[in-house]
């Protein structure tokens, strides 16, 4: 099963990245940067004709740089990992609403029955087999069927779980790292830009701070762009592992409830 979905995932978040590129530059190229050339440039002529006028924070000065387009890379191809996982998290929730196994209250699941119940889960779509929930279920009842104690049972679906919660946790792994390289993309802006303002010093000292000021703009716009894109990118994370909590809690109480506390074993 695993063999199977990671180069599907894998091959999805690369063709996601690619395309990502491809519209930011596209938009960057033939939107943003040429807006924010206009916005400067009336500016500048703003404040030379007029000593008094006060420079107001244009959207697109504030993101043309690269430093900023990259961030924006970054937090689009996140966004389609996240919708990528959200959109399955759903799928399997969906089976939390279906009946799997037909138990009706009352009655004992012996080990003898284990065999007519797999069928019924093993009868499923193949992508529906590979959810969590089937494969639970039809572990506890292969589990049952071979050792006839519903401790053990209980236990191992407890396992899976834990596995499962493990293997979730490890996949937003990539979402982290990119939450976190924003931030140090910005703060890559703000040397570049700091760096820039530094070797304009002569020209400051002699009055023109044009191309100074500029350059600290540049400093100062990278961080700030890229600080509110990680906040909310960690927003959406903290909701897409809260969602992952929820399904595998959901998942155990689902085969306690409909399947484990139904099993019964003669003891000898």
């Amino acid at each position: 099963m695993k063999k199977k979905n990671l180069p599907t995932e894998f091959v999805f978040n690369l063709f996601a990245l690619a395309i990502v590129i491809v519209i930011v530059e596209g938009f960057y190229v033939s939107v943003v940067r040429p807006t924010a050339a206009e916005v400067i440039a009336e500016q500048n002529l703003e404040a030379k004709n007029n000593p008094d006028y006060v420079r107001e924070r244009s959207p697109w000065v504030l993101i043309k740089d690269y430093e900023q387009e990259a961030c924006f890379v970054l937090m689009f191809w996140a966004l389609a990992i996240m919708g990528f996982k959200a959109r399955t998290l759903i799928q399997e929730r969906e089976l939390l609403d279906e009946e799997l196994v037909s138990v009706p209250d009352g009655m004992r699941v012996l080990p003898e029955d284990t065999r007519e119940f797999s069928r019924q889960i093993q009868a499923l779509e193949t992508n529906k087999r590979r959810m969590l929930l089937p494969r639970a279920l039809l572990n506890a009842l292969q589990r049952f069927a071979s050792t006839r104690n519903v401790q053990d049972v209980s236990s191992s679906t407890h396992t899976i779980m834990e596995s499962e919660a493990d293997r979730l946790e490890a996949e937003l792994s990539m979402i982290r790292y990119i939450s976190w390289a924003i931030p140090s993309v910005g703060f890559i802006g703000t040397v570049r830009g700091i760096g820039e303002a530094l070797a304009q010093a002569d020209r400051a000292v002699q009055g023109d701070i044009a191309g100074v000021t500029q350059s600290l703009g540049v400093a100062f716009n990278s961080t700030f762009i890229a600080l509110m894109i990680s906040i909310f990118l960690m927003f959406l994370v903290h909701q897409l592992t809260l969602m992952q909590e929820r399904l595998v809690f959901d998942t155990e109480a689902y085969c306690d409830d409909r399947l484990v506390r139904h099993m019964y074993a003669e003891q000898h």
